[in-house]
């Protein structure tokens, strides 16, 4: 089995671009995985995390509800912002400039199978790295990501999740607000949940800008760290 993760960082890519390049490392991986059943080899099945920013787009997911999109397609133009209907679990979500999209690709057969695990690693990662800048953020049950202040009525999400799966391999990901512009989210209903608010790390440090690169090298970290702890147990 093969431990390895490759890293690739696409820097600013168009949603659709990096969706069908997310398609075609998924389908590699899944033929290969048909290809060693039917012919009884052992070749190895590679990982990747690929880490990547979008111009403005809003994706609702398979089980999604289009009236969560509280605007025109007209007025996403307006906006200059792209809308797709794709087939990760979840709701509607937004990316933009200012958020890093992690989209592991996994052979969860190199791991361990347990899609809820993978999940809760993935929060557990996101609330690691926020720890690292002294934000306390936590899970909120029943609703997938990471939140900060739960159960208050200052709840707001700082992280989405929505994650597809087939044979143990993954796609899409996780969103996290870093210096995201957040008036974007006010076209939506974040993840189709109402009366919830969501927040950006600059935001709740009170800064202009956090550095993009050490959030990713501080995720990047977490994320193998925890993977390999997983193995270690």
């Amino acid at each position: 089995m093969n431990k390895q993760i490759t890293l690739q960082n696409l820097g600013l890519k168009d949603y659709k671009d990096t969706w069908d390049y997310q398609e075609q490392l998924f389908k590699e991986i899944l033929d290969l995985k048909i290809r060693n059943r039917r012919e009884d080899l052992e070749l190895e099945t590679p990982n990747y995390l690929l880490f990547v920013e979008h111009p403005h787009v809003y994706t609702l997911g398979k089980s999604g509800d289009f009236e969560n999109l509280l605007v025109t397609e007209d007025y996403l133009k307006e906006i200059d912002a792209t809308f797709y209907k794709i087939n990760r679990g979840g709701d509607i979500t937004y990316h933009g400039p200012g958020q890093i999209v992690g989209y592991p690709i996994l052979d969860l057969e190199n791991f361990f199978t347990d899609i809820h695990k993978y999940l809760r690693l993935l929060e557990e990662m996101v609330i690691l790295t926020l720890k690292d800048y002294g934000i306390t953020s936590e899970r909120s049950k029943g609703e997938t990501g990471v939140w900060l202040d739960v159960g208050t009525p200052f709840a707001r999400k700082i992280c989405a999740m929505g994650v597809r799966a087939s044979r143990w391999v993954t796609m899409h990901g996780f969103a996290l607000n870093v210096n995201t512009n957040l008036g974007y989210f006010d076209n939506m209903i974040p993840c189709g949940i109402k009366g919830k608010a969501v927040t950006s790390l600059n935001v709740e440090l009170g800064v202009a800008e956090v550095n993009m690169n050490d959030v990713r090298e501080k995720l990047l970290h977490h994320f193998l760290n925890l993977f390999e702890a997983e193995l270690k147990g």
